[in-house]
């Protein structure tokens, strides 16, 4: 190793690296060293900032992948929430629930508020904090997973889909309420929610108050047996009925608007 040429090393770098599967060392390696030359920094504090780079570039693509896979329709984070144009909801609340330590104890989150006011934007951000954290995360409409477990039924692969959302860390349901469903829709919406009764999380955004989910159930005892999945151990936020989109961008334009 003492005769290696410069040259002859760049060569083995590259070669390692990719057998290896380290495109960020192979990347790196020269700047970094370069700037250890530089800077008087020991081998061995070379090769931990060069293998830091790597780990950190690594989860960062896994993290991009685990979004990728949620089929998220926007990005969102909670810290962009503004709590300020939904006072319903304590602040301590939602730092609470940024932490993730919910979905490790399988409680569900239910979202409930008039259309524009914030679910979206709140759901979402929750699957984008459990991604960052390594967890597996879908977002869904509510018409859209009916429509996916009716279409597997009829292909006699309803055990199979049923089971992949089973599997999920959180499953982020949307828009429930919004379309009433026909007594199969409902039924196969409840398999999945029984899948991950008391094991698995699930966050639930609906435009309707509880007493109001009999009309998108149609069945009272099957309405009443998804409720009360739901809310068991659950984390209630309201969002209230005043549009968010509206109060925030008023409150956007009240702080760039100049002194009197």
């Amino acid at each position: 190793m003492r005769g290696l040429t410069e040259e002859a090393a760049a060569v083995g770098i590259d070669v390692a690296t990719r057998v290896l599967h380290l495109p960020t060392v192979r990347a790196a390696a020269d700047e970094l060293a370069a700037a250890a030359v530089r800077d008087r920094v020991t081998h061995r504090a070379y090769l931990a900032e060069l293998l830091a780079a790597e780990v950190e570039d690594r989860e960062s693509r896994r993290r991009e992948r685990r979004i990728a896979e949620a089929r998220f329709p926007r990005i969102k984070h909670l810290a962009d929430f503004d709590l300020g144009a939904t006072p319903t909801i304590p602040s301590g609340t939602l730092a609470a629930l940024a932490t993730c330590n919910w979905i490790g104890e399988g409680e569900p989150v239910v979202l409930l508020g008039d259309s524009g006011t914030g679910k979206t934007h709140l759901l979402i951000g929750l699957g984008i904090a459990a991604c960052d954290r390594g967890l597996r995360v879908r977002y869904v409409t509510a018409a859209a997973l009916v429509n996916e477990l009716v279409e597997a039924e009829d292909e006699r692969e309803l055990s199979k889909v049923v089971g992949r959302y089973g599997r999920l860390d959180l499953l982020c349901l949307d828009e429930l309420g919004y379309l009433h469903l026909d007594r199969r829709g409902a039924e196969l919406l409840f398999q999945v929610l029984t899948e991950r009764d008391e094991r698995a999380s699930i966050a639930v955004a609906s435009n309707a108050p509880f007493s109001e989910w009999g009309q998108t159930f149609t069945d009272p005892r099957l309405a009443a047996a998804v409720v009360d999945r739901l809310t068991f151990r659950a984390h209630i936020l309201e969002t209230g009925s005043a549009s968010y989109r509206l109060r925030t961008s008023q409150t956007k334009r009240k702080e760039g608007s100049p002194a009197t």
